[in-house]
């Protein structure tokens, strides 16, 4: 317990300066700076994997600090991949600034703990996947939110002509566009396989009035709101401003699900 605390705080310590070389160097044009945000990301990912392969080896349950730290990681690795293959640099800062607070939060709530299971048994492989999924197609949820509100805030400058500096760190309307509703495509499936796992562990529990409870119900909520945004790009075709809008209005859904269903639920 007490290395893995000490690699926990050394994570946070390290994500705090990587974010700040990144952001420095992203204001200042400094190539150097934004480099050594790099390489401490990547160590800051190197520690993650290794905490979170101790905390789930030596775990007996599934924690809300868990699902929280496997978010982060899933950005982090996400972002480092990007960084690797395209120039997103406020992207970058942006979705790990969110990771951040999520991995900060989890060091606030981790001498509490509160069970996400709340008896199921951890070793049971399909309620880990299931929850595995949720959470990968929240990430995907929150990367087509941050690339929707770049779209808007790209998309205000240019009505405006009010070109910035920022602006040429940003990629074409056309990209984010695109790179927000590929996020979706992925989340979309994920997020039926995640549910579709839970309700086969309810019927096989036959525990069936969880059918109708509130974190399956609003699930749903949020698979129509998601399965909306891709009718309304694929078959209605609105515009990318007004679709950019209906993605923010879905991850607020996303995090009514998470946050406030949980207390009603009895699900998870």
């Amino acid at each position: 317990m007490v290395i893995q605390s000490w690699i926990y705080d050394s994570i946070l310590y390290l994500y705090a300066l990587s974010l700040l070389f990144y952001f420095s160097g992203f204001v200042f044009t400094d190539q150097r700076a934004k480099r050594i945000g790099t390489g401490l990301l990547i160590f800051v990912w190197a520690l993650q994997t290794l905490y979170g392969i101790t905390r789930f080896s030596l775990s007996q349950g599934f924690g809300m600090e868990d699902s929280f730290f496997l978010f982060t990681w899933i950005l982090v690795t996400v972002s480092l991949l990007l960084n690797r293959y395209a120039t997103m640099e406020l992207f970058m800062i942006i979705m790990n600034g969110i990771s951040f607070i999520v991995l900060l939060l989890t060091f606030v709530i981790r001498p509490d703990w509160i069970s996400v299971w709340k008896g199921w048994d951890i070793a049971d492989e399909l309620q880990f996947i299931h929850m595995s999924l949720a959470i990968a197609s929240y990430a995907a949820f929150t990367m087509s939110a941050i690339f929707s509100g770049l779209y808007l805030f790209l998309h205000r400058q240019l009505k405006h002509k009010a070109w910035t500096r920022t602006m040429r760190r940003l990629p074409s309307l056309e990209k984010l566009e695109q790179f927000s509703t590929r996020s979706i495509i992925v989340g979309v499936p994920l997020l039926v396989l995640s549910l579709s796992l839970g309700i086969i562990w309810i019927l096989v529990d036959g525990r069936l009035h969880l059918l109708l409870d509130a974190k399956v119900l609003n699930t749903l909520l949020v698979l129509l709101v998601y399965g909306y945004s891709l009718i309304l790009n694929k078959v209605i075709v609105i515009s990318a401003a007004r679709l950019a809008k209906w993605n923010l209005f879905a991850i607020a859904v996303v995090i009514v699900n998470y946050f406030f269903t949980s207390r009603f639920s009895y699900f998870h």
